[in-house]
Parts: C-alpha cells; sequence; structure tokens
C-alpha cells in the first residue's frame, strides 16, 4: 500500500547535534544538525511550516533537514510561538524568526557561512517575509516551498481555514495594517527569491506562489512550478520533488 503523503509529518530523524535557546520560552530555540563531511559553504535556516498552528512544531522538519545536513549544509531548525501559545500570533511569531535568524547568523557553528532561509507553507510567508525586511542584507537567499504568500487572497479562499485570520488577529477588514506589513504579496523582497511549488498541491494552492511572482517582477524572483508533489513532497527527501528543493537550494549556494 502506498504511503500516504501527509504521513511525512509524523516521521522523524535522529537527534539534532544539539539544540540552542534564542530566547527564554521554551520554543524559542533552534536545532543544530551538522554534515559529517562540510561540502557546502552555505548554512540552511529551516523555517517548518504547519499554517502557524501549535500543534505543529519543528519535529515534523527533522528529516527534511537531516536531508540538507547529509547533502553537506550545516542546518539550524527555527522553532517559534504560534498563534494560542503565550506571544505567538503576530507580531510575536515573526518577531521570533528575526530573533532566531540573528541568534544561527552568530553561532559559532553554523555562522560561519551564509545563510539561505527554507520555509515550507506558512514558512514559506514567514521567510518570504523576512527576505523584506531590512535586517535580511547579507543572507543569501529565500527558498519558498509551497509557500502561503498572499495572506489577504489565502484569506479570502479560506486558505488552511481560519489560520491566517488566526495568524494575524482577524481578516484583512479588522486588521488591515497586519496584512500590509506581514502579506509577503505586498513586500519586496530584498534578497534573491526562489519559489518550489507543486502544481498539485492541494493544501496550498499553486496560484499563491504566482500572485508574489507577478506581484514582484524581479530577476531576483525565480518560480519553479514542479508537475506533481502535492503538499507534502517539497519536505520528503524520498520523494523526487525533493531533488528540486536541493536544486533551488544550490542556485543560491552559487
Amino acid at each position: 500500500m502506498a504511503r500516504d503523503p501527509i504521513e511525512v509529518l509524523d516521521e522523524r530523524a535522529a537527534a539534532p547535534t544539539r539544540t540552542t535557546p534564542y530566547g527564554d520560552d521554551p520554543a524559542q530555540v533552534f536545532d543544530v544538525r551538522l554534515p559529517e563531511r562540510p561540502t557546502r559553504n552555505l548554512t540552511v535556516v529551516v523555517v517548518h511550516g504547519g499554517f502557524w498552528r501549535p500543534e505543529y512544531d519543528r519535529a515534523h522538519a527533522s528529516r527534511q533537514a537531516q536531508a540538507f545536513a547529509d547533502a553537506g549544509y550545516p542546518t539550524a531548525v527555527v522553532e517559534y510561538r504560534r498563534p494560542g501559545m503565550p506571544g505567538g500570533g503576530w507580531p510575536g511569531t515573526a518577531d521570533d524568526v528575526r530573533d532566531a535568524i540573528a541568534a544561527i547568523r552568530r553561532d559559532p557553528a553554523v555562522g560561519r557561512s551564509p545563510a539561505v532561509l527554507v520555509g515550507h507553507s506558512a514558512g514559506g510567508q514567514l521567510v518570504t517575509w523576512a527576505a523584506a525586511q531590512p535586517w535580511a542584507h547579507g543572507l543569501r537567499g529565500a527558498v519558498s516551498l509551497a509557500g502561503v504568500l498572499d495572506l489577504a487572497r489565502g484569506a479570502a479562499t479560506e486558505v488552511g481555514g481560519d489560520a491566517i485570520p488566526t495568524f494575524l488577529g482577524g481578516p484583512p477588514t479588522d486588521v488591515p495594517d497586519h496584512y500590509a506589513v506581514a502579506d509577503p504579496a505586498r513586500l519586496a523582497p530584498g534578497i534573491p527569491v526562489v519559489l518550489v511549488h507543486a502544481r498539485d498541491d492541494d493544501v496550498v494552492p499553486f496560484e499563491l506562489s504566482e500572485r508574489y511572482a507577478a506581484a514582484h517582477r524581479s530577476p531576483s524572483v525565480r518560480l519553479e512550478a514542479v508537475p506533481d508533489g502535492g503538499h507534502y513532497g517539497l519536505i520528503d527527501p524520498e520523494h523526487p520533488a525533493f531533488d528540486r528543493v536541493l536544486g533551488a537550494t544550490d542556485l543560491l549556494a552559487s
């Protein structure tokens, strides 16, 4: 019997090399995974997805992160507070991502190389948001995997049910200022961005990456359509679509 693609969320890699705090909350940590033989002069910073919900933590990204380490990349996986957790939601979740990236860039092991951000689903929103912030200067780029990249459109079409209004504190009509500063579709990136998205994704529509690319027509924004892989193939090292993820990361390493 074929495996259900969503089962990748329940699969775990071996323990990380270490876990390092960047704040006082138990969720303000990042996992470091170091390759046996570093072959890439680039650190991959993984920002996990899960529609910003507290039940989805960094553990489901462990196999994805280990695959980056196995490919020769020093890797850090960011944990962050989500809505329903003290301090989570907007802007606390984004503040955590900012602070975690700053801590990773100072880290003696993973901070020695330039960094690329890789985020899946809600993590795609967070890394493309980060790509538009002034403090992103010096990062090599961001890779969005099936990212929720147009929050207003996503809220209107109920992508993730009520996930977007829950994250931002309401619909666009109630908190327009939150959408104005959080929605990647409205924020021009200051570093290169690669969008990897499967056309057959039935969780986060491919359309959201298309809309981001159309909003930011630039040589530094690249959309890579994957024929199939659904929503989860991009974080499953056993799926052929994961090769496209490694390719997109290698593209920013060069």
